[in-house]
């Protein structure tokens, strides 16, 4: 059946059929970036703080309001004249006027409101709502003690700066425009200075309207702080969404082409062996002259040369399988109880004849009476060759390669092979891991490979729950170690020993 590839697998990371999504994002992430480089003196930082300053006065309205009603029922209660309703009646009306103007400000949108102008409305508002505290100092009572009014009207002052602070932090300045005036007035007209007490009253109401604007402007930038991590969040969760957008996008395309491209090497296996397999077959018969004798030497050696390059072609097919199977997690382990040092022996025989070619001496050193290996033998006998194979290439006439099976010090067994060859770069070792990947040296000496010998490997090694390292310097030589983790070693049960006089069990159960 002809090969279709899907029609799906051409997306782009960011979908195409999805623009309506993706202006969207594009949008946040710009505002988001937009609001992430705010900071005070912003004008959008400015409105966010002013819709924050009128969120508070509307949210305390009843507050200031409460406290006048208070501090006018004590004043009755005391002696004070009428004059104590009317300035309850003023400074209420003032602070009505200020809720609304305060709420008026909060329902607009932060884009309509302009920072300079509702500043100035605010600054007038709470003026005006100063002058209620103004009159206030300066009030006068008949009927009470003269040396008690002074101090009961610094203190019902301290109570009002003190409430402001909190109230109106989000706007600086507002606390100084509120109280400076009716604090000049109570130093100036409602107190004795040459008295002691009421001087201290005086002085303390002087030095208090500093230090609660040092305080209100502590906690406006701790509200500049806030509202800065409030938006270093909402930033940070629209980046995180956008990720994830485009992520998912990104892992849709890749299962797609990961579907794209095991279909392809499914149909390319098939497509491309069964020519091959005609190609092998005949040059074989044709180098072996089976129907005949041929009469050109030079044709014989063309046959040998198809039957060798139509067998490298097989085997880089072969391992192009292998991997791909071993990425998509495809590649099955049929497991059985595995004595390496026989495999690792078979391997080296098979090699033999190449090292002989080249003059290499393989020298093998293994450990005895090592138990069994719970692991597939078709993948370990494959991890060897591969090893050996690039050892055998690698190793200059006249080398040495020395093979061993052993102990690791965690209890698990390993295969190593070393040569004496000319090593690889230090950092060229990730690249000769990587999937294709040769070096520098395979490279100029022209070797045939595909560089897909050591990723497979370590594919396998990886499915077997191992590890595959791999050493090297420049002209003294590689290892390569294969090491199987100690859960696959399969420890020897010892036997039973029955006692003389008790009778053998029954095999089966009665």
């Amino acid at each position: 059946m002809p090969f279709q590839q899907s029609t799906t697998a051409d997306k782009f990371i960011v979908d195409r059929r999805k623009t309506h999504r993706n202006s969207e994002v594009s949008r946040a992430v710009r505002k988001t970036r937009d609001r992430l480089s705010q900071r005070a003196g912003n004008p959008e930082f400015d409105r966010e703080l002013l819709k924050l300053h009128a969120r508070a006065m509307v949210s305390s309205a009843t507050a200031i309001p409460l406290l006048v009603l208070l501090i006018a029922g004590a004043g009755l209660y005391f002696g004070m004249e009428a004059n104590i309703l009317i300035w309850a009646l003023v400074t209420v009306t003032c602070y009505t006027a200020v809720a609304f103007v305060a709420r008026n400000i909060d329902r607009k949108n932060p884009s309509d409101i302009k920072s300079k102008r509702v500043r100035n409305i605010f600054f007038v508002s709470h003026f005006v709502s100063g002058l209620g505290w103004a009159y206030f100092a300066s009030l006068s009572c008949i009927a009470c003690d003269p040396d008690y009014l002074p101090v009961f009207k610094a203190v019902v002052l301290l109570l009002a700066i003190a409430a402001s602070a909190l109230i109106s932090s989000s706007l600086r300045g507002a606390l100084i425009v509120t109280f400076a005036l009716p604090v000049a007035i109570y130093a100036s007209l409602g107190a004795h200075l040459w008295m002691p007490v009421q001087s201290v009253m005086a002085g303390l109401l002087v030095l208090a309207l500093p230090f609660f604007s040092y305080v209100s402007s502590n906690m406006n930038r701790s509200a500049v702080m806030l509202l800065s991590f409030r938006r270093e969040v909402d930033g940070l969760i629209a980046e995180l969404e956008t990720a994830k957008s485009m992520s998912d996008e990104a892992r849709g395309r890749a299962e797609e082409a990961n579907l794209a491209k095991s279909r392809f090497l499914a149909s390319m296996s098939h497509e491309l062996r069964t020519p091959l397999n005609a190609i092998l077959g005949f040059s074989e018969v044709m180098a072996s002259e089976v129907l005949g004798p041929m009469q050109n030497d030079t044709y014989r050696d063309y046959a040998r040369d198809i039957h060798g390059s139509g067998q490298h072609l097989l085997d880089v097919i072969n391992e192009i399988l292998d991997l791909s199977r071993i990425e998509a997690g495809r590649y099955t382990l049929n497991e059985e109880p595995v004595t390496i040092v026989y495999v690792v022996e078979e391997c080296c025989r098979l090699m033999e004849l190449k090292s002989r070619n080249k003059d290499i001496r393989i020298v093998q050193q293994y450990e005895s009476d090592m138990p069994r290996l719970y692991a597939d033998e078709r993948s370990v006998r494959q991890i060897t060759l591969n090893l050996l194979s690039n050892a055998v290439k690698f190793t200059g006439s006249g080398g040495e390669i020395i093979v061993k099976v052993g102990w690791t010090v965690g209890g698990g067994q390993y295969i190593s092979v070393k040569d004496n060859g000319p090593g690889i770069p230090e950092d060229e070792i990730p690249i000769v891991l990587s999937a294709f990947g040769q070096g520098s040296i395979a490279i100029k000496s022209a070797e045939q490979g595909t560089g897909l010998g050591l990723p497979i490997v370590q594919g396998m090694m990886a499915m077997h729950g191992g590890e595959f390292e791999l050493h090297s310097k420049l002209r003294e030589g590689t290892e390569a170690i294969a090491i199987f983790p100690a859960s696959r070693v399969m420890e020897s049960l010892p036997a039973i020993h029955r006692q003389q006089d008790q009778p053998p069990a029954r095999r089966f159960a009665s």
